[in-house]
């Protein structure tokens, strides 16, 4: 399992419980994160094999592997569960997600130093083999997969506008069901 889809023993010993769990389900898991604060949040992200997921499967989802995680006990600790979805701006965790991706802007962090240094931002552009291509200011760089610590796509216009599409197209943005919306002026507009 990728270092990015759970980095720490913790994070990875939940993974291999929910893992098949979610699978079962017709969904892959994205990210696991176990984080801590005034009460810990075990953060589930996952999403179908060709991406999306919709509220009430994250809800579904939830319940599964809360009963399977009641059964395993692997947190001692007090903890909030939180299943969603990779969201717009996502975490890269998978190689197929850079494929997937490839065309978007994106930012990744290596493990170690490469040529000075660990932070490259640029467009994605695909896998070769293992590594991970991305356009930078000084060319199309290659980063192994396996030295990835961390990896995320940018914000931008262009990935919402793509984003909202791909809902519009799937059948899963339906823009008639808004409500409409009352103008200053009194009238209606859709």
């Amino acid at each position: 399992m990728s270092d990015l889809i759970a980095k720490t023993a913790i994070d990875r010993r939940i993974a291999e419980i929910i893992g098949p769990v979610i699978e079962d389900m017709g969904f892959e898991l994205v990210r696991v994160r176990l984080m801590g604060g005034k009460t810990n949040t075990l953060q589930i992200m996952a999403e179908r094999p060709t991406g999306g997921i919709e509220v009430d499967e994250c809800g579904e989802i939830s319940n599964a592997v809360s009963a399977v995680l009641d059964v395993e006990d692997p947190i001692t600790d007090q903890y909030i569960l939180e299943v969603s979805s990779p969201g717009i701006d996502r975490p890269l965790t998978r190689l197929k997600d850079f494929e997937a991706f490839e065309g978007y802007e994106a930012k990744l962090e290596t493990v170690e130093n490469i040529d000075g240094r660990r932070r490259f931002k640029g467009v994605l552009a695909g896998v070769e083999d293992n590594d991970v291509l991305i356009n930078v200011t000084e060319g199309t760089i290659g980063l192994p997969f396996d030295w990835l610590a961390d990896a995320k796509l940018v914000l931008t216009d262009d990935l919402i506008k793509e984003m909202l599409k791909a809902r519009k197209e799937a059948g899963v943005l339906n823009e008639t069901a808004f409500d409409d919306i009352e103008t200053e002026d009194g009238s209606q507009e859709d």
